[in-house]
C-alpha cells in the first residue's frame, strides 16, 4: 500500500468515522456511508494534506471508487512535481 492510498484512507476513516479497516481501493464513498457533504470535507483534506487541486471530475461520490481517488490524488502529485 503507497503512502498516498494508506494517508488517503486515514482520511475518510477520520472524516466518516469509520475503521480504516473497512475501507477497500474498491470501496465507493457513498457504500462506506460518506455523505456528500462529508465527502466535499474528504476532498478538501486530501486537497489540504497532499497541497494539491483535484478537478471535479475526479470526485464521483456516487460511482467513483476510493482508489480511483487515490489515483487522482497521485496524478496530481506527479504533476505538480513535474512542474516544479
Amino acid at each position: 500500500m503507497s503512502n498516498v492510498q494508506q494517508e488517503t484512507f486515514e482520511i475518510i476513516a477520520k472524516q466518516a468515522k469509520i475503521d480504516i479497516a473497512t475501507i477497500t481501493p474498491e470501496s465507493t464513498l457513498k457504500e462506506l456511508g460518506v455523505a456528500s457533504l462529508d465527502a466535499i470535507e474528504v476532498i478538501f483534506d486530501l486537497e489540504e494534506h497532499f497541497d494539491v487541486q483535484l478537478p471535479n471530475e475526479d470526485a464521483d461520490f456516487d460511482n467513483g471508487t476510493v482508489g480511483q481517488l487515490v489515483a487522482a490524488v497521485e496524478r496530481q502529485i506527479a504533476t505538480k512535481k513535474a512542474d516544479s
